[in-house]
């Protein structure tokens, strides 16, 4: 009899701990891809923070902000000078695909299903307001894809800084993959349709509830290390640097800052995209898709909410060889790619109020 009871009991608590929920086993997670390049601990992120000039955040607050992903050490001080302008509770994250080709992927925006991505002070919520954008957003102007979504870094590089600012930080993680300009504007007229009835149905701000935050390097330059390409048509000698700096600063000045427009943003496009192949570059930026069609979604966002004309300021502009760089390997951080003559990087930070 007693040997029966004891059976009987455990089976119960089998039987009851198997149907009772388990919030870690529902969560779906998405975890860091690059541990080098990026914090993923706290300790890391505390140890960072506090090799940056606390002046260095900024008293701005931004509806729409674009941002380089680079390495920490390399990217630096430009990281808290912009991120810290974004005040929102939710941001609207577009993303490079820079892996879109492996999963033949273009033309449509990707969300993921993921409910948390992993960050170094704890989980980060991916906000129900895209549940929300995907349950009214035309079937065939997006993909959710987690693969393409858990391959890719030019998110995941923010968030930390991000959460450094405030705690209670949701995302809304979108990747923009190769795409023309005429369906990026299609896209990003219903998006903005469809964000924009969401914000008023459920009393949102923009700036204060919702941001838009665009990911992108600028220029990837250079004759080594590119996979075999020569990205260095002005050469490598430090003459031809200068005129590298000059052209980006000619891009942001005619397309990034002041007054947003559609007239600029195809601009853009023109100086980035080959003509007879939106898929190839003409200038070696990563962002060719993200930034375009995330101002256009800001863009048309600020016509549907009737507010004041949306304008950029150039936060700061650097590159992979021209500053100090950040003490990281003592934090079992690095670099995921050289920094020379022959091969940096672009990174170009700029606020939209």
């Amino acid at each position: 009899m007693k040997k029966y009871l004891i059976f009987s009991i455990t089976f119960f608590l089998i039987v009851f701990s198997c149907n009772q929920p388990s919030e870690v086993n529902e969560l779906k997670v998405r975890q860091v891809v690059d541990t080098i390049g990026f914090a993923q601990y706290n300790w890391q992120m505390d140890s960072i923070i506090s090799r940056l000039d606390p002046e260095l955040n900024s008293n701005q607050k931004w509806r729409v902000a674009i941002t380089p992903h680079d390495d920490y050490l390399y990217v630096g001080k430009l990281y808290p000078k912009i991120l810290s302008g974004i005040k929102a509770k939710t941001v609207i994250l577009f993303g490079v695909a820079h892996k879109a080709s492996s999963f033949n992927l273009e033309n449509q925006i990707i969300f993921d299903s993921f409910d948390q991505w992993s960050a170094p002070y704890g989980n980060v919520k991916v906000s129900d307001l895209r549940n929300e954008i995907i349950a009214k957003l035309d079937d065939s102007l997006f993909v959710i894809h987690d693969k393409m979504q858990s391959a890719e870094h030019s998110l995941e590089a923010l968030i930390p800084f991000l959460q450094v600012n405030n705690s209670e930080i949701e995302i809304i993680p979108i990747l923009v993959p190769y795409m023309s300009y005429e369906r990026m504007q299609h896209t990003a007229k219903n998006l903005t349709k469809v964000l924009s009835s969401i914000m008023k149905k459920n009393k949102l701000n923009w700036a204060n509830d919702i941001a838009i935050l665009i990911s992108t390097d600028a220029v990837h330059y250079g004759d080594e290390d590119w996979g075999g390409k020569n990205y260095a048509p002005y050469g490598t000698d430090s003459l031809s640097l200068v005129e590298v700096k000059n052209i980006e600063l000619e891009i942001i000045n005619n397309c990034l800052v002041g007054e947003v427009s559609p007239t600029k943003i195809q601009k853009f496009i023109q100086y980035t995209v080959q003509e007879d192949d939106y898929k190839e570059y003409k200038w070696t930026c990563c962002g060719r898709y993200s930034v375009p069609f995330g101002l256009l979604t800001a863009y048309n966002l600020n016509n549907l909410s009737k507010n004041n004309i949306l304008k950029g300021d150039l936060v700061g502009y650097s590159t992979s060889i021209d500053h100090a760089k950040i003490e990281v390997e003592d934090l079992r951080m690095g670099t995921t790619a050289p920094a020379n003559n022959h091969h940096f990087v672009g990174y170009a930070a700029i606020g939209y109020k």
